[in-house]
C-alpha cells in the first residue's frame, strides 16, 4: 500500500468516528478550516506573483506563457491544415 493510500484510508476511518464528526461540525472548527483554506490560497497567489516577477526579470517564460504559446501553435497548425485541404 502506498503512503497516499494509507493516509487516505486512515483519514476515512477518522471521518467515520462520531467524535471527529462532532468536532468538525463545530462552527468554530469550520470557521478555522475555512480561514486556513483562505490563507493557503492567498499564500499561493503571492508566491505565484513573485515567481512571475522573478521569471520576468530573468527573461524566462512562465508556465502560463508556455501554455498560451502551445495553444497558439495548435491553433496555427489547425488553420494551416485547413488551408492546405
Amino acid at each position: 500500500m502506498t503512503f497516499k493510500k494509507s493516509v487516505l484510508s486512515q483519514g476515512m476511518k477518522l471521518m467515520q468516528d462520531p467524535r471527529i464528526m462532532k468536532v468538525l461540525q463545530d462552527p468554530r472548527v469550520m470557521k478555522a478550516m475555512a480561514k486556513g483554506f483562505e490563507l493557503k490560497g492567498k499564500a499561493q497567489q503571492v508566491f505565484d506573483t513573485r515567481v512571475e516577477k522573478v521569471a520576468d526579470s530573468l527573461n524566462l517564460a512562465t508556465k502560463a506563457e508556455v501554455r498560451e504559446l502551445k495553444r497558439t501553435i495548435r491553433k496555427l497548425e489547425r488553420d494551416l491544415k485547413k488551408a492546405g485541404a
